[in-house]
């Protein structure tokens, strides 16, 4: 065998993404570097998934390897994801324009591929997936000049490529410490290995359970990690496209805010990859240079508590319109997976790549309103695949579906990967904001009472019946364009300038919970339906939740906990969506009773 067809090239290749897929789990165990977050076989998962979804085999090998970067840096997540991706690119713009590659061309084009990967980091570090690749092309150079059978010529390099995935385990003290090989790097033998294997016999590598791990053999013994080794929460990722991007000019600017830079891509069109303290203002940045078509922000340090110390067997996942303080989420290991806001043709993370101050001057000085959407797919498919390595059920307790698609596709992706995933079971909470965030919490209580997770499901629809919030509005135009309020009773309020106390019913709708002639009076109501309440029960926990207005806020909860004997479970802004209808300066207040 003496050259290789487009065919076999990808054919192979896609083995040898199945062959990664196969092994996440383990991937995720051995994850140790840059940060001990378990997730390096979920990214690489995704990146594999991607090419071979969406990459196409041409007569011609360079179109099909342009197909296939292409494929992979539009999933490329992490930072092995991403420099896979900027690698393939390589291979993309080095191999030639024909039907078929000799030896000789295949091995000069995969040792220059590794040269893209390198200029990708900003910081390169040996004993990792890049210095696995580079081996990997100085032997596949070494190794042309005498070989005159590509099965022979890439199963002797692949010997020694393995033999470079252990050595990484010396190269780099963190591995040493924990006695394992670099994830990344071993998910590349993985690669080359399905490649192998289809190379030698034909059959494209199917996906299987994954690889059980053997606790027994030195390289895949299970380290233990400490979140002292995280130095920036957030791996934080996006697609910028333009006409001109100067990506020396991009690393310079975002570089101050993080660590682990990674930039994959060419100057129309790149994948950016940074751990930062501050998403918001990378985008910001990011921004300025091009437009944003695809974004990821994962929390680490919940990763690694999830991966190394998991807190409980039942994993609880809320979306971003739920209010609960930082440290609650952390304390409880809660997922929440943002939903997406568009203003000005750019996408944001809620919460996460946006602050509410910046959407509410849009909104002071724009005739239309950002606009929301549930999370993608894929995202939540990532969440979940991710949970399913560390927890035996998952539970989900998501926004009124009333209000957003959010339920919806949860369950869709739920029912999809239904063999793949513990019991899962998803729970339309019929409220939002600081409703949804007590009824969270009201789940975290369960959780760690050891109920099961149907005995959960059945607690937590009763506090659905017995949970209110009142939200006082400053302007009820917002509200209207939103959607959140109906246009009838909107027009009505706005008619007779009234001040409408917003609510939602028992489906989750919003609906009108009263009426005042000033915002004060507006607040007075709602403390005499909580009065009111306090008649025939007993209110078990209550929040207050404000759109830039923490001082009224205050005043407002100190007012309750004087009525109610309590302090509130917590005060919070609400999250860039909620604030994008209740508009600024919106208080409300929110109850579970008994």
């Amino acid at each position: 065998m003496q050259q290789i067809t487009s065919q076999q090239m990808f054919s192979g290749f896609l083995s040898g993404a199945r062959e990664v897929m196969a092994n996440k789990n383990m991937l995720n165990k051995i994850n140790v570097f840059p940060v001990p977050d378990g997730d390096t076989g979920t990214n690489l998962f995704s990146t594999m998934r991607s090419i071979i979804n969406d990459s196409s085999c041409d007569p011609s090998i360079k179109h099909t390897i342009n197909s296939i970067a292409d494929s992979a840096l539009k999933g490329a997540r992490g930072n092995s994801g991403i420099i896979f991706a900027q690698y393939l690119y390589g291979l993309s713009m080095e191999t030639m324009n024909e039907n078929a590659l000799t030896i000789q061309h295949f091995a000069q084009a995969h040792q220059k591929a590794a040269t893209y990967a390198y200029q990708s980091i900003a910081e390169p570090v040996e004993g990792t997936i890049i210095s696995v690749i580079k081996e990997w092309g100085y032997v596949l150079d070494k190794l042309q000049k005498s070989s005159k059978d590509f099965i022979e010529f890439l199963s002797i390099a692949y010997e020694e490529l393995e033999s470079s995935v252990i050595k990484t385990t010396q190269q780099l003290k963190v591995l040493k410490q924990h006695n394992v090989v670099d994830a990344g790097a071993k998910a590349f033998s993985f690669f080359i290995k399905g490649f192998l294997d289809y190379i030698r016999s034909g059959k494209e590598t199917a996906v299987t359970d994954d690889v059980m791990l053997n606790e027994n053999d030195p390289e895949w013994s299970l380290p233990e990690h400490s979140l002292e080794e995280i130095r920036h929460r957030y791996c934080t990722e996006a697609m910028i496209e333009s006409k001109t991007l100067d990506l020396d000019s991009i690393k310079k600017h975002i570089s101050p805010f993080g660590d682990s830079l990674i930039m994959a891509g060419g100057n129309q069109k790149a994948k950016v990859h940074i751990h930062t303290d501050t998403p918001s203002k990378i985008f910001d940045i990011l921004g300025e240079e091009g437009v944003i078509s695809y974004l990821k922000i994962d929390d680490m340090k919940l990763q690694a508590e999830v991966a190394h110390h998991p807190k409980y067997d039942i994993a609880l996942v809320t979306d971003s319109i739920a209010d609960l303080p930082q440290q609650y989420i952390d304390e409880e290991q809660i997922h929440v997976m943002p939903l997406n806001l568009m203003m000005n043709d750019t996408n944001y993370l809620d919460r996460l790549s946006i602050q509410n101050e910046k959407v509410l001057s849009y909104i002071d000085q724009s005739p239309t309103l950002p606009t929301s959407s549930q999370p993608d797919y894929k995202s939540i498919e990532n969440l979940l695949s991710f949970l399913s390595t560390y927890y035996k059920a998952i539970l989900v307790v998501t926004v009124a579906s009333k209000l957003s698609g959010t339920h919806n596709i949860f369950s869709k992706v739920a029912q999809d990967l239904k063999e793949k995933l513990p019991p899962v079971r998803i729970i339309d909470s019929r409220l939002n904001s600081g409703a949804q965030g007590l009824l969270v919490m009201k789940c975290a209580e369960y959780i760690a009472q050891g109920k099961s997770l149907d005995e959960i499901a059945e607690k937590a629809e009763e506090d659905i019946q017995h949970a209110k919030i009142l939200v006082n509005v400053k302007n009820i135009d917002n509200m209207i364009k939103a959607g959140r309020l109906s246009t009838r009773a909107g027009k009505i309020a706005k008619v007779l300038h009234l001040k409408p106390i917003v609510s939602l019913d028992p489906e989750g709708k919003g609906t009108l919970g009263g009426i005042a002639f000033s915002f004060k009076q507006s607040k007075a109501k709602a403390i005499k339906q909580i009065k009111k309440t306090l008649k025939n029960n007993v209110i078990e926990s209550y929040s207050v939740v404000h759109a830039q207005n923490l001082e009224e806020a205050k005043e407002l909860a100190h007012e309750l906990e004087t009525l109610i004997g309590k302090k509130p479970a917590f005060i919070e802004e609400i999250s860039s969506i909620t604030a994008t209808s209740a508009g600024r300066g919106a208080l409300a207040v929110s109850y579970i009773a008994s």
